[in-house]
């Protein structure tokens, strides 16, 4: 093997590195397994280098591809999908490093870690992520300078300072792409992350379900109020409404589920003034989006359903963001359907008969819709319902009856499933809406964050004259809940985030801690903003903010002029900059001498060696023939023996070296 063709030892020192910076962010979303093989496949191409060990034969690498495959399918279940697709691929990047051997394998190796630098991406797209990602490629930029340093087999540091000038000379250039390069749609589609739980609601409800949820510390989705941002005790973001009750579990009424006269949403007469916001949300592998109560969508491609809320024609599957225009007052469904009061009404059979005969009788001692509406939630409030995260398992068909009359304690899904089903069975449409109510509002920069934990379900009942008017149960077994949010209404019980002890959230209280986190976040709206979301919108609107009406022509010229004012004057250094070379400093002390000795009159000739100029020396200048014999030895011995032999005296041989050169005069 030719040794111009061998991998240096600093290009592998900094392969290995890299190859474990880029795995280390998915770490938690691949096997065990993986992670071990890192460790064993960076131990044999060590050992392999040291000679000690030997690559892989045929048979050996068939054994490892076919174990891989098997792996990755028996921790997945098949391999498809995005996780499956990505821990095979940091599988193959550790064994093609056990069989490099030549040059030309470590370039494959280097570009499948480029590659590997964008997965990291398809999972999250956070400031910090983004930062981390920006130093592997650096590593990998590293490994791949060190590549074309065939004579370099010590590890260095300036390898990693030379990658870093390439990349921040190519800044300005990332910078003109980001801002005037067109924004276009996905060349290909990425498989949905079929092994990764859907984030937030789900499009069903059972007792239990929300409250699993109060314990993330998420953020669901963003929101930034054109105008004052609403008291908390009216941000109920709407994102579900369920109206089939089947075993227990309340589900949506789907597209092919309704009638035709029942599927065009209705446009009803808009009250008061709207409010206009902007929502960012975080991906959920679903097609609802949320909103306050009736809104319409600003963003083109929005869409409305005839239960009032908003969905996207496709799943999100990277964070969305959209503008909304909502008016809370407004009536919706004034007068309703045959087929709606129906839908709203039914029940299953024979379950739950203690609730039912409860709500006949709290009916007829009520005499009226609204009244009895003011009767459960004045049961709830007199009664010893308790609002908590761990409510004892409900089973069996009768759930509501073992809530209402035996344990009575339950979360927000307890609550508006028990309020929905009285109402139900006294002969009042009802459902249940499912999304998340309240939220933290951001002191920095006035966006409020709504975390996972303010999941939130209530109900919804039909009154005459009234349309559809939302009742929140929850509000009257906890006030606190609605007005100062989960954390309050659970400070006595403290099971507020009880399994995240490190999350900053519960450290609100702290000072500096809460300032930094809030100053994150309002950072991280900013970056949502302008880097993640920065659309073709975006782009067409600061481009004319800044040059006015654009033309084909005008852009052709400014995307042109914008790349010649970044590549010239890259392209002027690298032309003019004259190749250096660095001296050491016992050439820079030996070449002092030697100046020194030419003004006495005997100069060195270009490409003397030094043992012949000293010979010289003694010859024509018989003084100093002896000093200029020392120091021609002092400076062959730093410049030719091993660094074992000059481990313990170099320091002592240069200050000898330098201390000779001042003697001369």
């Amino acid at each position: 093997m030719s040794v111009l063709q061998q991998i240096p030892r600093n290009a592998l020192a900094w392969i290995i590195i890299s190859m474990f910076a880029l795995v280390a962010p998915h770490a938690e979303r691949i096997p065990a397994w993986v992670l071990v093989l890192y460790v064993l496949a960076a131990l044999w191409r060590v050992m392999v280098y040291r000679g000690r060990w030997s690559f892989p034969g045929r048979w050996v690498k068939l054994l490892l591809i076919s174990a891989g495959f098997a792996g990755i399918l028996l921790s997945f279940g098949n391999l498809l999908g995005l996780e499956p697709t990505v821990a095979l691929l940091l599988t193959a990047f550790a064994l093609k490093l056990v069989e490099a051997a030549w040059r030309k394998d470590a370039y494959v190796l280097l570009f499948l870690a480029y590659f590997i630098c964008i997965t990291e991406f398809l999972f999250s797209q956070d400031i910090l992520v983004t930062l981390y990602m920006l130093f592997c490629v650096a590593l990998v930029t590293t490994a791949l300078v060190a590549l074309h340093q065939p004579g370099e087999h010590r590890f260095t540091w300036r390898t990693l300072r030379q990658s870093l000038v390439m990349l921040a000379q190519a800044l300005p250039l990332m910078l003109v792409l980001f801002f005037l390069f067109p924004r276009i749609g996905p060349l290909w589609t990425v498989p949905i992350k079929s092994h990764a739980a859907k984030t937030g609601i789900s499009d069903f409800m059972k007792p239990g379900d929300i409250s699993a949820l109060g314990q993330s510390t998420e953020v669901a989705f963003r929101v930034q109020f054109d105008g004052p941002v609403p008291p908390r005790a009216q941000l109920y973001w709407r994102g579900l409404v369920f109206s089939r009750l089947q075993e227990g579990t309340w589900s949506s009424l789907g597209y092919y589920a309704l009638p035709a006269s029942e599927r065009r949403a209705p446009v009803p007469e808009t009250v008061g003034e709207g409010l206009d916001y902007r929502v960012i949300m975080a991906p959920t592998q679903q097609n609802w989006l949320y909103s306050l109560r009736y809104a319409r969508g600003l963003t083109p491609g929005l869409m409305a359903t005839p239960d009032y809320r908003l969905f996207s024609p496709v799943e999100v599957e990277e964070e969305k963001q959209y503008r909304v225009r909502s008016w809370p007052g407004t009536v919706l469904d004034p007068q309703l359907s045959d087929w709606r009061r129906r839908a709203e009404l039914a029940l299953p059979e024979l379950a739950n008969p203690r609730t039912r005969e409860l709500a006949r009788q709290m009916y007829r001692a009520a005499g009226s819709p609204e009244a009895l509406v003011d009767a459960v939630l004045d049961l709830f409030r007199r009664e010893n319902f308790i609002y908590t995260l761990q409510p004892p398992l409900l089973s069996g068909e009768d759930t509501m009856d073992q809530f209402l009359f035996q344990t009575r304690r339950g979360f927000c899904e307890h609550y508006a499933h028990a309020f929905t089903l009285l109402m139900r069975a006294a002969g009042v449409p009802a459902r249940v809406v499912a999304g998340y109510q309240g939220g933290e509002v951001n002191p920095v920069n006035g966006t409020v964050i709504v975390h996972q934990f303010d999941a939130h379900a209530w109900s919804e009942v039909w009154l005459a004259g009234r349309g559809w008017v939302r009742v929140d149960p929850t509000g009257a077994v906890s006030p606190a809940r609605i007005e100062s949010g989960l954390e309050q209404a659970l400070a006595e019980e403290g099971s507020f985030l009880a399994g995240s002890p490190l999350s900053p959230l519960r450290y609100r209280g702290v000072g500096w801690i809460n300032a930094i986190r809030l100053r994150y976040d309002a950072l991280t709206w900013q970056w949502q903003t302008w880097i993640t979301g920065f659309d073709s919108e975006q782009q067409l609107g600061l481009l004319q903010d800044w040059f006015g009406e654009l033309s084909a022509r005008k852009f052709a010229t400014l995307f042109l002029v914008s790349w010649a004012l970044v590549l010239i004057p890259v392209a002027a250094s690298l032309l003019l900059r004259r190749p250096t070379h660095r001296l050491s400093a016992a050439d820079r002390y030996y070449l002092a001498y030697c100046e020194r000795l030419a003004n006495r009159g005997v100069a060195r000739a270009p490409g003397e060696a030094p043992g012949d100029y000293a010979r010289r020396v003694a010859r024509e200048l018989p003084r100093f023939g002896e000093e200029t014999a020392r120091v021609t030895g002092l400076y062959l011995q730093l410049s030719y023996a091993g660094d074992r032999e000059l481990a313990a005296n170099r320091g002592d041989l240069l200050s000898q070296l330098k201390a000779a050169a001042r003697r001369l005069f």
